[in-house]
């Protein structure tokens, strides 16, 4: 009984930092912490990821965001490599080394131009007659450059561009002065469209939909803070 009453009060003290250990291991697996590394291209981190990233941040101050920026087959490397946690990439992928999780976005191909095209805007014109203009593409080791270039031959269409540059930024930016006809996702370019800086040129046929996905590394052994980021853009996507 003496024994006991010597030793109650540290073995107390003992089962008390027990218990606040425990409460702090079931509230870190709730909270999200630690670091997230997200792999997608310069486009699609500024006109897709960019509100998501804002709203992650704020919601969760504690995680660390490391943004890497690189082409799809760049960023499927960064996953298999265990470099990346989260991918965003053209589809279709058929890789089994790693897990495509949803599509995201969908992305709406189309030739703009500046007012200087004018006559090309009115009605639908037909998608060969844009081989005799100067066109401004994505350089062909890209996948939206392929699978444009891909569709045009199935069709018989053989579009050469005089100018190709790895950035749709700049593609834009040189549209708009008139040096000649890009092809562009048309969501990368709405706000442009709507101001009148540049014009939208519909072909026939038009170019086939493609989609953005996300990719996951194959092990799938997701952090919490991860996971919510995952959520995040299911949330968005279904807005």
């Amino acid at each position: 009984e003496t024994g006991g009453k010597q030793i109650f009060a540290t073995v107390e003290k003992a089962l008390k930092l027990f218990d606040e250990a425990e409460s702090k291991y079931s509230e870190l697996k709730d909270t999200a912490t630690g670091i997230v590394r997200i792999c997608a291209s310069d486009t699609v981190s500024t006109h897709f990821l960019l509100p998501y990233i804002k709203e992650y941040h704020e919601k969760h101050p504690n995680v660390n965001l490391i943004l890497q920026n690189g082409t799809s087959s760049e960023t499927i490397d960064l996953l298999k490599n265990n470099k990346g946690d989260i991918g965003f990439v053209n589809l279709p992928i058929d890789d089994s080394d790693i897990n495509l999780s949803s599509t995201v976005m969908q992305l709406h191909d189309t030739f703009v131009a500046s007012p200087k095209f004018s006559e090309l805007a009115n009605g639908v014109v037909d998608l060969k007659r844009l081989q005799d203009y100067p066109l401004l593409m994505l350089e062909l080791s890209s996948a939206t450059r392929q699978a444009i270039v891909g569709f045009a031959h199935s069709q018989g269409v053989h579009l050469h561009p005089e100018i190709e540059l790895a950035s749709l930024e700049l593609m834009t930016e040189l549209a708009k002065t008139g040096i000649g006809i890009a092809c562009i996702p048309r969501e990368f370019v709405k706000h442009e469209l709507e101001e009148g800086a540049l014009i939208e040129i519909k072909t026939n046929p038009a170019l086939p939909v493609r989609a953005i996905g996300l990719a996951l590394p194959k092990d799938d052994n997701l952090t919490f803070a991860v996971k919510e980021f995952i959520k995040m853009i299911g949330k968005g996507e279904n807005k």
